[in-house]
Protein backbone atom coordinates (compact mmCIF):
# COMPACT_ATOMS: atom_id res chain seq x y z
CA UNK A 1 0.00 0.00 0.00
CA UNK A 2 1.21 3.54 -0.89
CA UNK A 3 1.85 6.40 1.21
CA UNK A 4 -0.85 8.15 -0.86
CA UNK A 5 -3.52 4.89 -0.48
CA UNK A 6 -2.63 5.10 3.70
CA UNK A 7 -3.40 8.57 3.96
CA UNK A 8 -6.71 8.08 1.85
CA UNK A 9 -8.07 5.06 4.02
CA UNK A 10 -6.65 7.23 6.97
CA UNK A 11 -9.18 10.00 5.97
CA UNK A 12 -11.94 8.27 4.99
CA UNK A 13 -11.94 6.23 8.57
CA UNK A 14 -11.70 10.05 10.07
CA UNK A 15 -14.98 10.84 7.99
CA UNK A 16 -17.04 7.77 8.90
CA UNK A 17 -16.22 8.27 12.39
CA UNK A 18 -17.20 11.85 12.41
CA UNK A 19 -20.80 10.93 10.62
CA UNK A 20 -21.09 8.25 13.40
CA UNK A 21 -20.51 10.92 16.05
CA UNK A 22 -23.05 13.06 14.91
CA UNK A 23 -25.83 10.83 15.28
CA UNK A 24 -29.44 11.30 14.96
CA UNK A 25 -30.27 15.34 15.27
CA UNK A 26 -30.58 16.46 19.07
CA UNK A 27 -33.51 19.11 19.94
CA UNK A 28 -30.92 22.06 20.91
CA UNK A 29 -30.21 21.83 16.95
CA UNK A 30 -34.15 23.09 16.60
CA UNK A 31 -35.95 26.46 18.17
CA UNK A 32 -38.74 27.19 19.69
CA UNK A 33 -40.39 29.73 17.44
CA UNK A 34 -38.35 28.98 14.27
CA UNK A 35 -38.59 25.03 14.08
CA UNK A 36 -42.07 24.24 16.45
CA UNK A 37 -44.01 26.34 18.86
CA UNK A 38 -44.23 26.15 22.39
CA UNK A 39 -47.74 24.57 23.95
CA UNK A 40 -48.69 27.22 26.24
CA UNK A 41 -49.85 26.05 29.12
CA UNK A 42 -48.65 22.14 28.15
CA UNK A 43 -51.55 19.91 28.73
CA UNK A 44 -51.45 16.72 30.65
CA UNK A 45 -50.89 13.08 28.24
CA UNK A 46 -52.93 10.07 28.26
CA UNK A 47 -49.83 8.10 29.77
CA UNK A 48 -47.38 9.79 31.81
CA UNK A 49 -44.99 6.94 30.97
CA UNK A 50 -44.85 7.51 27.42
CA UNK A 51 -43.80 9.96 25.37
CA UNK A 52 -46.81 10.89 23.33
CA UNK A 53 -46.90 11.87 19.72
CA UNK A 54 -50.80 13.05 18.49
CA UNK A 55 -51.40 14.28 14.85
CA UNK A 56 -53.93 16.88 14.11
CA UNK A 57 -55.46 15.84 10.93
CA UNK A 58 -58.45 16.57 8.40
CA UNK A 59 -59.74 13.75 5.85
CA UNK A 60 -60.26 17.00 3.00
CA UNK A 61 -56.87 18.48 3.86
CA UNK A 62 -54.52 17.74 0.52
CA UNK A 63 -51.17 18.19 3.13
CA UNK A 64 -52.21 15.81 5.04
CA UNK A 65 -53.02 13.18 2.55
CA UNK A 66 -49.13 14.46 1.35
CA UNK A 67 -47.88 14.20 4.95
CA UNK A 68 -49.47 10.02 5.07
CA UNK A 69 -46.61 8.80 3.70
CA UNK A 70 -43.54 10.04 5.94
CA UNK A 71 -45.82 9.57 8.88
CA UNK A 72 -47.02 5.81 7.99
CA UNK A 73 -43.04 5.14 7.54
CA UNK A 74 -42.29 6.79 10.73
CA UNK A 75 -45.14 5.05 12.68
CA UNK A 76 -43.43 1.60 11.58
CA UNK A 77 -40.05 2.52 12.73
CA UNK A 78 -41.37 5.12 16.07
CA UNK A 79 -39.55 4.11 19.85
CA UNK A 80 -41.53 1.59 22.06
CA UNK A 81 -41.73 4.25 24.38
CA UNK A 82 -44.16 6.43 22.15
CA UNK A 83 -47.87 6.67 22.32
CA UNK A 84 -49.40 8.01 18.70
CA UNK A 85 -52.66 9.03 18.69
CA UNK A 86 -54.50 10.56 15.55
CA UNK A 87 -56.53 13.20 16.39
CA UNK A 88 -59.00 14.68 13.91
CA UNK A 89 -59.31 18.45 14.03
CA UNK A 90 -62.36 20.11 14.13
CA UNK A 91 -62.62 23.53 12.80
CA UNK A 92 -66.16 24.04 11.28
CA UNK A 93 -69.26 21.88 10.73
CA UNK A 94 -67.76 19.69 8.00
CA UNK A 95 -64.67 18.70 9.53
CA UNK A 96 -66.82 17.91 12.19
CA UNK A 97 -68.53 15.22 9.92
CA UNK A 98 -65.67 13.88 9.09
CA UNK A 99 -64.15 13.56 12.61
CA UNK A 100 -67.26 11.93 13.74
CA UNK A 101 -66.73 9.47 10.72
CA UNK A 102 -63.14 8.64 12.44
CA UNK A 103 -64.48 8.13 15.67
CA UNK A 104 -67.16 6.01 14.53
CA UNK A 105 -64.91 3.73 12.49
CA UNK A 106 -62.64 3.83 15.89
CA UNK A 107 -65.81 2.85 17.98
CA UNK A 108 -66.20 0.04 15.51
CA UNK A 109 -62.08 -0.82 15.75
CA UNK A 110 -62.04 -0.58 11.87
CA UNK A 111 -60.59 3.28 11.77
CA UNK A 112 -56.75 2.31 10.57
CA UNK A 113 -58.65 -0.21 8.08
CA UNK A 114 -60.36 3.12 7.34
CA UNK A 115 -57.87 5.89 7.54
CA UNK A 116 -56.78 5.20 3.75
CA UNK A 117 -59.90 4.65 2.37
CA UNK A 118 -61.21 7.67 4.28
CA UNK A 119 -58.53 9.83 2.46
CA UNK A 120 -59.41 8.58 -0.90
CA UNK A 121 -63.34 8.82 -0.54
CA UNK A 122 -63.17 12.52 0.17
CA UNK A 123 -60.22 13.74 -1.64
CA UNK A 124 -60.16 11.64 -4.82
CA UNK A 125 -63.46 10.29 -5.38
CA UNK A 126 -65.03 13.24 -4.11
CA UNK A 127 -67.81 12.12 -1.29
CA UNK A 128 -68.90 14.57 0.97
CA UNK A 129 -69.55 12.24 3.71
CA UNK A 130 -71.59 14.79 5.62
CA UNK A 131 -74.39 13.07 6.49
CA UNK A 132 -75.32 10.15 8.79
CA UNK A 133 -77.20 8.59 5.53
CA UNK A 134 -73.80 8.99 3.51
CA UNK A 135 -71.49 7.45 5.77
CA UNK A 136 -73.75 4.66 6.69
CA UNK A 137 -73.50 3.94 2.33
CA UNK A 138 -69.82 4.60 2.96
CA UNK A 139 -69.20 1.93 5.98
CA UNK A 140 -71.32 -0.75 4.59
CA UNK A 141 -69.48 -0.47 0.99
CA UNK A 142 -66.81 -1.45 3.15
CA UNK A 143 -68.18 -4.41 4.65
CA UNK A 144 -69.60 -2.65 8.28
CA UNK A 145 -73.63 -3.74 9.19
CA UNK A 146 -75.68 -0.69 8.38
CA UNK A 147 -77.56 -1.05 12.50
CA UNK A 148 -73.79 -1.54 13.39
CA UNK A 149 -72.66 1.50 12.13
CA UNK A 150 -75.56 2.87 13.03
CA UNK A 151 -75.39 2.14 16.72
CA UNK A 152 -71.62 3.35 16.67
CA UNK A 153 -72.56 6.76 15.43
CA UNK A 154 -74.70 7.40 17.85
CA UNK A 155 -73.07 6.11 20.91
CA UNK A 156 -72.57 7.98 23.49
CA UNK A 157 -68.51 6.98 23.52
CA UNK A 158 -68.67 8.98 19.82
CA UNK A 159 -70.12 12.10 21.22
CA UNK A 160 -68.10 12.17 24.25
CA UNK A 161 -65.35 12.11 21.54
CA UNK A 162 -66.60 15.02 19.61
CA UNK A 163 -67.02 17.31 22.88
CA UNK A 164 -63.51 17.03 23.17
CA UNK A 165 -62.27 17.31 19.74
CA UNK A 166 -64.24 20.58 19.27
CA UNK A 167 -61.89 22.19 22.08
CA UNK A 168 -58.54 20.43 21.94
CA UNK A 169 -57.58 22.06 18.85
CA UNK A 170 -57.54 25.44 20.99
CA UNK A 171 -55.79 24.09 23.96
CA UNK A 172 -52.95 23.14 21.73
CA UNK A 173 -53.04 26.63 19.89
CA UNK A 174 -53.83 24.38 16.31
CA UNK A 175 -54.40 26.43 13.28
CA UNK A 176 -53.70 23.73 10.92
CA UNK A 177 -53.36 20.46 9.66
CA UNK A 178 -50.99 18.52 9.53
CA UNK A 179 -49.57 19.36 13.01
CA UNK A 180 -47.97 17.26 15.07
CA UNK A 181 -47.80 17.93 19.11
CA UNK A 182 -44.84 15.94 21.11
CA UNK A 183 -45.58 15.30 24.51
CA UNK A 184 -48.85 17.84 25.55
CA UNK A 185 -45.70 20.57 24.67
CA UNK A 186 -44.67 21.08 21.19
CA UNK A 187 -46.06 21.43 17.82
CA UNK A 188 -44.46 20.86 14.79
CA UNK A 189 -46.10 21.82 11.33
CA UNK A 190 -45.29 22.53 7.54
CA UNK A 191 -45.33 26.10 8.08
CA UNK A 192 -42.22 25.97 10.55
CA UNK A 193 -40.64 22.80 9.29
CA UNK A 194 -41.03 23.63 5.89
CA UNK A 195 -40.92 20.16 4.66
CA UNK A 196 -42.67 16.68 6.03
CA UNK A 197 -39.18 15.34 6.12
CA UNK A 198 -38.19 17.89 8.40
CA UNK A 199 -41.54 17.47 10.46
CA UNK A 200 -40.35 13.84 11.06
CA UNK A 201 -36.77 15.06 12.20
CA UNK A 202 -38.39 17.75 14.46
CA UNK A 203 -40.84 15.37 15.98
CA UNK A 204 -37.91 12.50 16.71
CA UNK A 205 -35.48 15.23 18.06
CA UNK A 206 -38.07 16.68 20.29
CA UNK A 207 -39.45 12.74 21.41
CA UNK A 208 -35.98 11.82 22.07
CA UNK A 209 -35.16 14.95 24.55
CA UNK A 210 -38.60 14.18 26.36
CA UNK A 211 -37.54 10.16 26.68
CA UNK A 212 -34.55 11.85 28.33
CA UNK A 213 -36.43 13.19 31.13
CA UNK A 214 -38.51 9.95 32.00
CA UNK A 215 -35.13 8.25 32.73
Amino acid sequence: MTMTQMLTRFLSLIALSLIGFQGPLLAEEFKAGTDYDLVNPPQPTQDPKKVEVMEFFWYGCPHCLDFEPDLNAWIKTKPQNVLFIRQPAVFNEQWAAHAKAFYTAEALGIEEKLHADFFDAIQHKKEKLMTEEDQAKFFVAHGVDEAAFHQAYKSFAVDSKMRIAAVIGAKYGITGTPSVVVNGKYVVSPGKSKSFSRMIEITNALIAQESGKKK
